[in-house]
């Protein structure tokens, strides 16, 4: 019989990517659910460093998820202004 780790070992379970993966698919749920276009919600979901509650927060006070991106998307991410 195998041990928990050997298993884990070999489905990847419980590996930081097999995580972050979960992560992802549950941010990027949560955003099409507040009303964020699938594109968007997935390139929100899966970057790093990006406040998902924060960007909830801006829609349900009526912030269209394009601008809520724009205030509080990435930080770090260059906005395109010189």
């Amino acid at each position: 019989m195998k041990t928990q780790r050997e298993v884990e070992a070999q489905t990847g379970a419980g590996s930081p990517r097999n995580e972050w993966d979960a992560i992802v698919a549950w941010r990027g749920r949560l955003l099409i659910e507040a009303g964020f276009p699938a594109t968007l919600a997935s390139r929100m979901a899966g970057t790093r460093g990006v406040d998902i509650h924060e960007l909830l927060k801006l829609v349900d006070k009526g912030c269209p998820p394009e601008l809520a991106v724009r205030i509080a998307g990435p930080v770090g991410e260059p906005s395109g202004r010189e």
